[in-house]
């Protein structure tokens, strides 16, 4: 009987492994041990959405960070409902709120019933504060992921601009 009972109250393994799978596959903890990896599971948020669910909506103050464990997620730009990307399993999104609480950019939709742990701000600076080497491994990590971001949206700005330039050159 009492293995029953541990059995039912006992976190699932698989979904630990699920977890210290994906954040392995995020650059923002890329290069992190596996204690390390362990310290940033403590402090994550889990929770499931269904279909049609906003996660946030643009123009709410940014608060953390989002990993999809599980399902689709839609990123739309509001008003029109205008589609800039779905991500999936092993994707992330919301990391910009890590270091402010400015305005969300866009909306985030649930495509699919979804899985998706969140990082919130107060509790990655709480973390700094108590290990501030493992701290700035993040903070470095998450400027260089914030900065290859930026570059691909520059280039997207780039090719959009020569393709009006091209389109109004031939009429």
């Amino acid at each position: 009987m009492t293995s029953l009972w541990a059995n039912i109250f006992q976190p699932r393994q698989d979904s630990q492994d699920t977890i210290s799978m994906v954040l392995k596959r995020i650059p923002v903890f890329d290069g992190l041990d596996a204690r390390e990896l362990l310290q940033i599971e403590k402090i994550l948020h889990e929770r499931e959405y269904r279909p049609e669910e906003r996660i946030f909506l643009q123009g709410d103050p940014g608060l953390g960070m989002y990993i999809i464990i599980e399902g689709n997620i839609e990123i739309v730009s509001e008003p029109g409902h205008h589609i800039l990307t779905v991500l999936h399993e092993g994707e992330f999104f919301g990391e910009l709120a890590l270091l402010d609480e400015s305005p969300r950019t866009a909306t985030a939709i649930a495509q699919s019933p979804c899985r998706l742990l969140c990082l919130v701000q107060s509790d990655l600076y709480d973390l700094i504060d108590r290990n501030p080497k493992l701290g700035v491994k993040i903070l470095v990590q998450l400027a260089r992921t914030i900065g290859e971001r930026l570059k691909k949206t520059n280039e997207y700005v780039h090719e959009l601009k020569k393709g009006q330039e091209e389109a109004a050159a031939h009429g």
